[in-house]
C-alpha cells in the first residue's frame, strides 16, 4: 500500500481493463479455487494440476495473443511434467487419492487463470515496473474485493485473540508475504526478461521444493521420486537451450 500511495501517479489507466483482469485471475479467483479443491483433493494432485501451467500459458498464449512457441519448448514442457507426475506418484504412500471431478476442474480452472494472467501481464502491463505493478494488485485493485470476502467469511464477528488462531494467522501471513505478495513480484520481474511459457515454468520446480521441505521434515525420499525431479530439470534444460541452425 505505501509503494502504491507513493507511486499513484504511474497507475496505468488506460490499461485499467488488463490490470483488473490481471488482478483477479493472477491472485484473487485461485486464491479461492485452489483451497476449496484441497479440500477434497492430495497436495499431489493439487501440484500435478498447478504444473499444467505452462501448457495452458502455450494454448492461452497462442490463441489470444498470438505468442509465438517453438516446438522445442513444447517438448521440454512435456518432458518436465512427466517429470512432475513421477514426482507426486513416487512416493508410495497412496496420496494420489481417487478421481473427483468437481475440484479437478476448480484446479483447472485455477490454473487456466493463471495462464490468463501471465499472459495478459507480457502483452500489456510490461511498460509498469514489477515493484510498482505488484503494489498496484494488491491494494488500488484486490484491497477493497479482499476486505469485502474476508467480511463475508465471519472472519471479523467469529476471530478471538486465542493461540491457535493467532497462530492460523501467522501462517496465513507468512503464505501471503512470501507465496503471494513478494512471489508475484519477482515474476512479474521474471517476464520482463522473459517468455510467459519460461516464467510459468516455475511451477514445475515447485514439487522439486516441496520434496526438499519434507526431506528437511524426515520425509523419505523414494527412487522414483530422485528420477522425477531430474526428468524436470532435464526437460527445463531442454526448453530452455538454444537450438542449433
Amino acid at each position: 500500500m505505501p509503494v502504491a500511495i507513493s507511486k499513484y501517479k504511474l497507475f496505468p489507466k488506460k490499461h485499467l481493463k488488463w490490470l483488473i483482469l490481471a488482478a483477479f485471475t493472477g491472485n484473487f479467483i485461485p486464491m479461492f479455487l485452489f483451497p476449496i479443491a484441497e479440500t477434497q483433493v492430495s497436495s499431489s494432485i493439487a501440484g500435478i494440476i498447478n504444473s499444467m501451467m505452462p501448457i495452458f500459458v502455450i494454448i492461452v498464449g497462442s490463441l489470444i495473443w498470438k505468442f509465438e512457441t517453438t516446438k522445442q519448448q513444447i517438448i521440454g514442457t512435456l518432458i518436465s511434467f512427466t517429470g512432475v507426475c513421477l514426482l507426486a506418484f513416487g512416493g508410495g504412500d497412496g496420496e494420489g487419492g481417487s478421481f473427483k471431478l468437481l475440484p479437478i476442474l476448480l484446479l483447472l480452472l485455477a490454473t487456466f487463470c493463471y495462464a490468463l494472467s501471465t499472459t495478459t501481464v507480457k502483452s500489456k502491463l510490461m511498460e509498469v515496473s514489477s515493484t510498482v505493478l505488484s503494489a498496484f494488485v494488491f491494494s488500488f485493485v484486490l484491497f477493497l474485493p479482499s476486505v469485502i470476502a474476508l467480511a463475508f467469511s465471519g472472519f471479523f464477528s467469529t476471530f478471538s485473540l486465542d493461540e491457535n488462531n493467532l497462530t492460523g494467522l501467522l501462517f496465513v501471513s507468512l503464505l501471503s508475504i512470501f507465496g503471494t505478495g513478494l512471489a508475484m513480484m519477482m515474476n512479474y520481474r521474471l517476464l520482463k526478461v522473459s517468455t510467459p511459457l519460461f516464467a510459468s515454468t516455475v511451477t514445475l520446480v515447485m514439487p522439486i521444493v516441496a520434496i526438499i521441505w519434507g526431506f528437511l521434515d524426515g520425509d523419505r525420499l523414494t527412487k522414483m521420486q530422485f528420477f522425477g525431479a531430474g526428468i524436470i530439470i532435464a526437460g527445463l534444460i531442454f526448453l530452455r537451450s538454444k537450438q542449433k541452425k
